[in-house]
């Protein structure tokens, strides 16, 4: 971390965490913060679910949720960037404040509720995207909406021309009853629907299923079992969690979705369950409490073909990324891996 971004995070720290989140990425698009660019090797190259990565760290949907820093989030050190969650309509989410550090834990609890500009806005920034980047939209629901379900089709049926995967969001807790899509006969019903949209598209993309840690062995059995029949292409592990367990810090209990270094235990067990039910069938995205080149590692050995970060960037900033990305190549050169790939699944039996 270079002095000007160590500098910068202090300052953010002392003001509101929403504001500060705002004044980032203005300072981004802006051309303030530092970018270190691509980070990529041959241990690095990696290919998930036909995406040809340059590395496997990508960020996470919420950090750019309406699709204003494309071209600075191309230049820093991902190998691949998620923007969104998107909806049909506009709407503002949840009531302020929604957004709180747990600083003693290393977490943030968000109950943002799918804040975002729309599908037109956003569909107009993902057409002028950089050339090179990998890029994906996360999809969601209104939620006001009368079927939630056709929502997410229609965003992707409007965006999708303009992106490289898109993400089902089913498993954020900040819209009410949206989590009771991952039950087995909703989840397929919603599925069916956007694999047709997807179809219809003029080029085929990955669709990811973005589901919750805080669901039972057989709930995972049966989100597997839909996600094979409906061919989607990956599983995201996991979204934000509702426990409090462990927690420190004076906003422990806020409402909301827990991120950060508190979720990673439960994140990663999930993942390595998803691998084991599947037996490494389908491509899983490790997500959760990653903020060392060892906890991408870690993901991987559990399971991973990929992982994504999102609250490390507010307390290590944004070259957090490509420092991740470069000690996560030490270590598979270490260890004797040639590639990523062939270090998935491999310690998967440490988190069960």
């Amino acid at each position: 971390m270079s002095t000007l971004e160590r500098l910068g995070l202090a300052a953010l720290r002392r003001i509101d965490p929403e504001t500060a989140h705002r004044l980032a990425l203005k300072a981004l698009r802006s051309g303030f913060a530092p970018l270190p660019g691509p980070v990529t090797s041959p241990r690095l190259r990696c290919e998930v679910a036909g995406l040809a990565l340059p590395n496997p760290v990508g960020l996470a949907a919420g950090f750019d949720k309406n699709a204003e820093c494309l071209t600075p989030l191309a230049r820093a050190g991902f190998g691949f960037v998620e923007v969104g969650a998107a909806t049909p309509r506009p709407q503002h989410g949840n009531p302020r404040p929604r957004l709180f550090r747990l600083p003693e834990d290393g977490a943030v609890i968000n109950r943002f509720g799918f804040n975002n500009a729309g599908m037109e806005v956003i569909a107009a920034r993902l057409e002028q995207r950089p050339q090179g980047m990998i890029l994906g939209l996360n999809l969601g629901a209104n939620k006001d909406s009368a079927d939630r379900a056709e929502d997410f089709a229609t965003v992707l049926s409007r965006c999708g021309p303009h992106i490289d995967f898109a993400t089902v969001n089913v498993s954020s807790p900040n819209t009410e009853n949206l989590r009771d899509l991952q039950g087995a006969a909703a989840l397929e019903a919603l599925l069916q629907g956007v694999i047709e949209a997807r179809n219809w598209l003029p080029r085929r993309i990955p669709v990811f299923l973005k589901i919750a840690p805080d669901l039972t062995d057989e709930e995972l059995a049966d989100i597997a079992r839909v996600a094979l029949y409906r061919g989607v292409d990956a599983i995201v592990a996991t979204n934000t969690t509702l426990s409090r367990e462990g927690l420190t810090s004076r906003h422990r209990d806020e409402k909301g979705g827990l991120s950060g270094t508190p979720l990673f235990a439960r994140s990663t067990r999930v993942l390595a369950k998803l691998h084991e039910i599947t037996d490494g069938a389908i491509p899983l995205i490790g997500v959760g409490g990653i903020s060392t080149g060892a906890d991408a590692y870690a993901k991987i050995r559990a399971g991973a073909s990929a992982v994504q970060l999102y609250t490390a960037l507010a307390y290590h900033g944004l070259t957090r990324a490509a420092e991740i990305a470069r000690e996560l190549d030490r270590l598979l050169d270490r260890d004797g891996f040639a590639n990523t790939s062939e270090a998935v699944g491999t310690g998967r039996k440490d988190f069960l």
